[in-house]
């Protein structure tokens, strides 16, 4: 089955002006346009948050939206973002379910959850649904080593973060460097026993998208193809895309097409199941649109080994 996994939640959840903002999602969706099946996507269980987050956390994040506002000068909550971020880890976690069953999953949902830390929201982000989903997949599904790849222009620094001891986790961010939020230096490698799971690629500013791509070929695949992961979860920001207001990358449409193939001939290779995907950052609707037609194209094209 091939699926995306939303919820009218995420309508619930939005300020006038702010760049995180339902219409993305709609936009998203739009550009996918007949290829994937729409399905509902679940409320995650306090279970699952808690796998990720300190104790007590979520109560605290659902009592700052009962009274609206600004939880840093960027992220902000209201009475519906409770509902909508439950639905946007819930969603995750319905689309790595559906790869692990043997189907094509992506979760179209916000708000996005990469930088979310185990103790604090940050940069938009309120749950940290790819997060929660990994760790969903391994306790509750019996998946062992998994694989994060984030191409999200901004720093994954809320994985990192979750995972940065845990050899289980590879996590791999490309990001714009230097820029928000000024972290994923090529050093920041893991500690403890996850040294060498944590793999950053700062990218120049003013990058396009044969730059990119080699990048991706020539330090992301390897990397994730000599871990051997068993399930592969595509942290999917389309911001680096060159019309997006917050960054400074130039990539194209057909680079997220060209992403998402060369990840799925990656996990095709290593004889695993297709890789779920997350929705995370992406400012500019036409942008997000084209971006996701062209990731629809490259999941419904014939996997290469």
């Amino acid at each position: 089955m091939t699926r995306v996994f939303t919820h009218p939640s995420q309508a619930g959840h939005g300020v006038e002006g702010h760049p995180e903002r339902p219409a993305r999602v709609d936009a998203f969706l739009a550009g996918l346009g007949e290829h994937f099946v729409h399905a509902a996507a679940p409320a995650a269980t306090m279970a699952d948050i808690d796998r990720v987050h300190v104790p007590g956390y979520a109560d605290r994040i659902f009592a700052a939206a009962e009274q609206e506002g600004m939880l840093d000068q960027d992220t902000y909550v209201v009475r519906g973002s409770t509902e909508a971020a439950l639905h946007a880890a819930g969603a995750a976690i319905a689309a790595v379910t559906e790869a692990v069953r043997g189907g094509i999953g992506l979760a179209a949902m916000r708000p996005p959850g990469h930088h979310a830390l185990p103790d604090r929201p940050m940069g938009f982000c309120l749950l940290a649904n790819g997060a929660i989903a990994v760790r969903h997949a391994q306790y509750v599904l019996d998946v062992g080593r998994v694989a994060v790849i984030d191409w999200d222009v901004h720093h994954g620094n809320g994985t990192q973060a979750v995972f940065y001891e845990d050899p289980s986790v590879l996590t791999v961010s490309l990001h714009e460097f230097p820029h928000w939020p000024y972290s994923g230096t090529a050093d920041e490698t893991g500690a403890g026993a996850g040294r060498g799971t944590t793999l950053n690629v700062p990218i120049a500013p003013g990058t396009g998208h044969d730059a990119y791509l080699a990048r991706f070929r020539d330090e992301v695949l390897p990397a994730v193809e000599r871990y051997a992961p068993d399930l592969v979860v595509i942290a999917c920001g389309v911001d680096a895309h060159r019309r997006d207001p917050l960054a400074s990358l130039e990539l194209e449409d057909r680079t997220f097409g060209a992403l998402t193939t060369d990840v799925r001939d990656l996990c095709a290779r290593l004889g695993i199941g297709e890789p779920a995907l997350v929705l995370e950052g992406g400012y500019d609707l036409v942008a997000l649109a084209g971006s996701a037609a062209e990731i629809a194209a490259a999941y419904s094209a014939t996997r290469r080994t």
